[in-house]
């Protein structure tokens, strides 16, 4: 059983300096929030330790010529949870939900290419009876998620957030051509995958490289957009209860406005362009449902673009910034 722990400024300051930098360093953070480094390290472990906190490194597959996708499946009520987990275990699954009534999935994959796909899609899901209807549409845009990140963590200043950007040691440059990764890139980016602070000595004993090589790689990699660290949280240590999905229809001349206007709501965790009939979709964090009816009424109800909004809250998480929740 996870452990719920009181958080306070401290630990609350912590959270949103690891968003803005991952790897920070402890002592760097400490200037921030004007305490030791000694005091900043133990409260990263104890929030670390409870499961509910962890620093990813997290792959842009646009850069790498890969395919975003969302998925969601109707399943018989017997088999919603096992093909979830199936679907957790999968390698390009980074995050998976069971959604209201236990009978719908959703998940968002990444395929390296259209062979992986069709393999997922037309074998696999198709071949498995108790699968009773897939959707499947590509993600074209982000407004919230990935690189900007949840608001609910933000609590340092302007001044705070520029001190630990501007000590951040990769800054992206202008994207370039299409990355080709390695055998050893893929062995340092499934490290990072498990644990974004992982230190350059245990990155240099997977790959094989030097720790120089390591930490060269890994600036190239972040300045050409290929990859970057987020700050994951479960939102119940933050104390919000309620998580929903929602599929939005917004007329193509409104899509960019309408997405924009999303990036402005502290309840908006993920924002994106998809293919498909519901060609906005959004994941929503509130305190409890109270706070989500009055954000479905009050703030997406100015939104006058939103022509169709269909609405399905998250019951359980299998898998969330490409790591199992479950087992």
């Amino acid at each position: 059983m996870v452990e719920i722990i009181e958080l306070d400024d401290v630990d609350r300051g912590l959270l949103h300096a690891l968003q803005v930098d991952g790897r920070a360093s402890f002592s760097r953070i400490g200037e921030v929030l004007g305490v030791s480094d000694q005091r900043v390290a133990r409260r990263y472990r104890r929030l670390r330790s409870t499961g509910m906190v962890r620093v990813v490194g997290v792959v842009d597959g646009r850069r790498l010529g890969y395919e975003s996708w969302s998925i969601r499946l109707r399943c018989t009520p017997d088999a919603a949870v096992s093909i979830a987990e199936a679907l957790g275990r999968r390698s390009d699954t980074f995050w998976v939900h069971l959604l209201s009534g236990g009978t719908e999935i959703s998940c968002g994959t990444l395929q390296r290419t259209a062979k992986e796909r069709e393999s997922l899609l037309l074998g696999k899901l198709a071949r498995t009876n108790r699968v009773l209807a897939v959707s499947a549409h590509r993600t074209l845009h982000t407004f919230v998620g990935g690189r900007v990140g949840w608001t609910g963590l933000a609590v340092l200043s302007p001044e705070q957030q520029a001190h630990l950007a501007a000590g951040r040691a990769h800054v992206q440059a202008d994207e370039g051509e299409r990355l080709e990764l390695s055998p050893g890139d893929e062995a340092m980016l499934e490290a990072l995958s498990r644990d974004g602070r992982t230190g350059y000595a245990d990155l240099a004993a997977v790959t094989g490289w030097s720790e120089s090589t390591v930490r060269r790689r890994m600036d190239q990699l972040c300045a050409a957009g290929a990859l970057f660290f987020d700050m994951d949280v479960l939102p119940t240590l933050l104390d919000y209860r309620t998580e929903a999905q929602l599929w939005m229809s917004v007329p193509p001349a409104e899509l960019g406005a309408t997405g924009r206007a999303l990036v402005q709501h502290p309840e908006v965790a993920f924002a994106g362009v998809t293919t498909g009939p519901s060609n906005l979709t959004a994941s929503i964090v509130c305190r409890d449902d109270t706070a989500f009816y009055r954000y479905l009424t009050d703030s997406l109800g100015a939104l006058p673009a939103i022509r169709h909004i269909e609405t399905a809250p998250i019951i359980r998480t299998i898998k969330r910034a490409g790591a199992m929740l479950f087992g």
